[in-house]
């Protein structure tokens, strides 16, 4: 059975603009998928990666699938650098490389000495941003943690530890990912925005910064697999413990009444920030959010 997390009720915070911002190249430093077939579970061969961001401004470093995926579970555990890490965004994302910007993101932003790390989640959609932020009920630098994207035909599904925290509804063609996209892992230089909305720039006396990534599962449809490749709808680490009628409800999209309710307890007690609340922005490139 999930089981709700612990922990106590965030503040709303202020929103970080970050749909016009683009993504520094970084440095390669390897692939995280050797996949067998076209629709497969691939693990990286390695048992870590750890990526540095060292006096580079503007640059980074990250890595690559080999493979471009249609649909998928995507996810990695994940351990941040403790301190003080303003300016600097380590990333877990899917990204579209032609035409307009699609992209799926989990990111990290840096913090300042006083504030918890932020985790932001975004939906790109021909370049428009979809944030939602939360401030997590445990401190992700003393141990790993695992977080995944779930991305199906109908919906995509945050996950942190298995807990949905964020589901992302396809409502219409236009304003959800259909094309093909790479995963990625990165660290770079974002002090333009995200850390109290540029207000606190990296600071490199405090380097080298330092993310660890281990225990990648990708398991999904590549671009190039056959029609008859069946979309991921559930977590890969679900199962244990599940009814047949759970078990039939994740297989046919959607997710189970205690995911939901988890999903409820987190976005009410650890959700600062969702586009959707937000005045400032314009609606008529977000129409989801009066539909």
């Amino acid at each position: 059975m999930l089981q709700k997390p612990l922990g106590r009720g965030a503040s709303k915070a202020r929103p970080i603009r970050s749909d016009r911002v683009a993504r520094p190249r970084f440095r390669s430093i390897g692939s995280i998928s050797r996949p067998s077939s076209s629709s497969s579970v691939s693990w990286l061969s390695s048992p870590e990666l750890v990526l540095f961001l060292v006096g580079a401004r503007k640059t980074g470093s990250g890595f690559k699938s080999l493979k471009a995926y249609r649909s998928g579970y995507f996810g990695a555990s994940i351990k941040l650098q403790s301190g003080y890490t303003a300016g600097v965004n380590t990333a877990f994302y899917n990204e579209a490389h032609r035409g307009k910007h699609d992209e799926v993101d989990i990111e990290f932003l840096g913090r300042t000495w006083k504030e918890p790390y932020t985790l932001q989640t975004n939906v790109y959609v021909r370049g428009s941003g979809r944030e939602a932020r939360f401030h997590l009920w445990f401190d992700p630098t003393k141990h790993f943690h695992r977080y995944a994207i779930l991305w199906n035909p109908k919906e995509i599904i945050f996950l942190v530890d298995d807990i949905p925290i964020r589901r992302y509804e396809k409502k219409s063609i236009t304003t959800f990912p259909t094309r093909p996209m790479w995963v990625y892992g990165s660290i770079w230089d974002a002090s333009d925005w995200a850390t109290d909305d540029g207000k606190y720039k990296t600071d490199y006396t405090y380097q080298p910064f330092v993310s660890q990534y281990k225990n990648f599962r990708l398991a999904g449809c590549s671009s190039s697999a056959t029609p008859h490749c069946r979309p991921v709808s559930a977590s890969p680490y679900q199962s244990g413990g599940l009814s047949k009628k759970q078990l039939m409800a994740m297989r046919s999209g959607g997710m189970t009444r205690q995911q939901y309710s988890a999903m409820r307890w987190v976005q009410r007690n650890h959700m600062v920030y969702n586009y959707c609340w937000d005045s400032s922005r314009d609606r008529s490139l977000t129409p989801e959010c009066r539909m």
